[in-house]
């Protein structure tokens, strides 16, 4: 059975209302069959509306009548272990189930809403590989940025984040590549969404207490060579952190902003000092996943490209280091040519099919090292890093647009969605 398939039959299934578990089996195994990453069953006035999130997107696939909803919820809540009769408050488990021979968790969570309860359903495919780093699109000058970063005994690497921009599969193919026998790996996560074997996991508490900074100082005790933070929230967390890296670990970890200079300040808005900046981070990655263009794609003209697109292009190009060109896209430059979506039977109508990662890596330079100690602006450290030849998310992104992984629409949309 295709996708298709499955949300004709969902819809049949609906329509007659007769067997609540079969809805609600389908409802997952349409997601599963589209590759979807999210479901969302959202009552309104008049209709209950199911959407899925399909790369990025949220796409409706049906409505049904507000009557059969709670039975719905019903069935979801015991498929999850929740309170069946809790509708107050929200409420969050998991389901462990298998189907289509995927093995698959399920991140329920419901929330109140003046209509009924909302449910999201996170897909998590435990039964796929962790891609390795040199197949995350990492390219060249980057790649060795990182790959040299990971490759030291102590120090912190940070990917900064918003929402649906690959950082947690950037921070597992990371721990993969760090995975060895001779290592003691211990992470913290909210949540576990991959088992790894031979890495200590665990999964914070709040309710009991159980936080990102009282698990950082246990694992102190725990003889750890490699530690994984899921996010840097607050000054007591970064403080130990840097502590720890200063005294042979090596830790990773996320912290949420648009850009790597942005992260500099934002720890520097914690008071933190400057000095503790240089010495202790190894790199800073921004990244972010854009939508890769399907083969049905067709060439676009110069001339239809709006003349601000064409000046800002041929900015980026010219700050780039000329070896990360000849690279790259040295032979692309000599005629430029970039492409834009069209219809085919392939991507039905989507245009797009798949992600590609997008990344920029800001090494601490000496110079940027310099404004660090300074109190320089995000904006003036972020100048002097591409000066130093760190490629810009915007020269990342110039850059495969070139070499036809994706159009300058998709580019400049993403770049006008997260701009911070």
């Amino acid at each position: 059975m295709n996708y298709k398939e499955a949300v004709i039959k969902l819809k049949d299934l609906v329509y007659k209302w007769d067997n609540i578990q079969e809805v609600c089996d389908n409802f997952i195994l349409a997601a599963v069959l589209w590759d979807s990453s999210d479901i969302h069953i959202e009552p309104l006035t008049s209709y209950v509306r199911l959407r899925y999130r399909l790369d990025w997107e949220l796409r409706e696939i049906l409505e049904y009548q507000n009557f059969l909803h709670s039975w719905i919820v019903a069935r979801f809540k015991i498929m999850s272990d929740l309170k069946i009769d809790e509708s107050r408050i929200p409420q969050d488990w998991r389901i462990s189930t298998t189907i289509e021979w995927k093995s698959l968790d399920l991140r329920v969570s419901t929330l109140p809403t003046i209509h009924w309860e909302k449910i999201v359903m996170r897909i998590v495919d435990k039964s796929k590989k962790i891609p390795s780093l040199n197949s995350l699109w990492i390219e060249w000058r980057n790649f060795t940025l990182i790959e040299k970063a990971i490759s030291l005994p102590n120090g912190i690497i940070l990917t900064s984040w918003p929402t649906w921009s690959g950082k947690s599969t950037t921070l597992y193919s990371a721990l993969t590549n760090l995975n060895k026998i001779w290592v003691n790996i211990m992470t913290l996560e909210d949540p576990v969404e991959n088992q790894v074997d031979w890495i200590n996991q665990s999964q914070v508490k709040p309710d009991i207490w159980y936080t990102f900074a009282y698990w950082l100082r246990t694992a102190l005790r725990q003889d750890p060579d490699i530690i994984m933070v899921w996010e840097m929230r607050d000054k007591e967390t970064v403080d130990i952190a840097i502590e720890a890296s200063l005294t042979w670990h090596l830790v990773l970890s996320t912290i949420h902003t648009n850009s790597a200079s942005e992260t500099i300040t934002r720890i520097l808005n914690m008071w933190v000092q400057p000095f503790l900046i240089p010495a202790s981070v190894n790199a800073i990655i921004a990244q972010r996943l854009i939508r890769r263009l399907c083969t049905c794609k067709k060439e676009i003209s110069l001339k239809d490209i709006w003349p601000e697109t064409l000046a800002n292009i041929k900015n980026a190009i010219s700050l780039t280091d000329k070896a990360e060109l000849e690279s790259r896209v040295w032979d692309k430059l000599k005629k430029p040519v970039f492409y834009e979506p069209v219809w085919c039977d392939k991507c039905d109508g989507d245009w797009y099919k798949w992600r590609v990662w997008l990344y920029e890596v800001l090494e601490i330079t000496p110079w940027v090292k310099e404004m660090i100690l300074s109190w320089s602006s995000a904006f003036g450290i972020n100048i002097q890093a591409i000066k130093d030849w760190m490629i810009s998310l915007e020269q990342d992104w110039i850059m495969k647009a070139l070499n036809w992984l994706t159009s300058l629409e998709e580019v400049y949309r993403v770049a006008k969605s997260q701009k911070g």
